[in-house]
């Protein structure tokens, strides 16, 4: 399959459903520090993935993918906190996680395909 917009790429669909989660999830949280940061943090992996395809370079589009594993990474250790602090039920916890994870693998696979292709 040809990729010919930032919407078509996997991951950018499921870290937008993530980004819509994590808004529904915190709505209430009166934690604003902490819920903006989780919010922040969950956005700037679907914008990275959308402005590093936009770029029209493999190099630059692996280094905002880069950029973008790392704040799954960051929304990742926050989720951590939020079941600690018991913002969220541990199964919120395992379901968000989860998808973290298949947005983590999915970028490392594409900066993994994007690398090969010199």
């Amino acid at each position: 399959m040809t990729i010919t917009k930032f919407e078509d790429i996997l991951s950018w669909q499921k870290s937008k459903e993530l980004a819509l989660n994590i808004y529904s999830e915190f709505s209430d949280n009166r934690d604003f520090s902490f819920r903006d940061q989780i919010r922040r943090a969950s956005v700037s992996i679907m914008n990275n993935i959308a402005e590093g395809f936009e770029r029209q370079s493999n190099k630059q589009f692996v280094y905002f993918l880069y950029v973008a594993k790392g704040s799954c990474g960051e929304v990742r250790s926050m989720l951590y906190l939020s079941k600690d602090f018991k913002y969220i039920s541990e199964e919120t916890f395992n379901r968000l996680f989860k998808l973290c994870i298949e947005i983590s693998n999915l970028i490392a696979g594409f900066i993994k395909s994007l690398s090969v292709k010199k």
